[in-house]
């Protein structure tokens, strides 16, 4: 079974990801924010994350950069969630490890499009 989890501080945002991506063969995680969601990864790392790309008490890129450096012989895919395209914060995120990114607010599918094509390359 593949996990995911989806850091965000909207617990609406949390709740409709975990509605869409929630299966037989996912389980999937919440984290209010990024302090919340490192303390989880060093537990056990999830195989996706979702991650807001402005969360509040972390920088989404030092957020990202946190998480890749846990020792894990998972290697997450980091997927960061903007509300607007912003080229040099996503580049900047793929810099730091992210896989790729979706706009809020998402569809279903546009999040399953994105997921399943992150998924893929990991």
């Amino acid at each position: 079974m593949q996990r995911c989890m989806i850091v965000d501080d909207s617990s609406v945002i949390r709740k409709v990801a975990k509605r869409i991506l929630a299966g037989p063969t996912m389980a999937v995680a919440e984290a209010a924010n990024g302090t919340q969601a490192i303390e989880m990864c060093t537990v056990q790392m999830p195989d996706v994350i979702i991650v807001e790309g402005g969360l509040k008490d972390i920088p989404a890129i030092e957020f990202i950069r946190h998480v890749m450096s846990i020792p894990s012989p998972v290697r997450p895919s980091i997927i960061v969630c903007v509300t607007y395209f912003d080229i040099g914060f996503i580049m900047r995120a793929k810099r730091a490890g992210a896989a790729g990114y979706v706009l809020k607010p998402f569809s279903r599918v546009q999040l399953l499009d994105r997921f399943k094509t992150v998924a893929v390359a990991a």
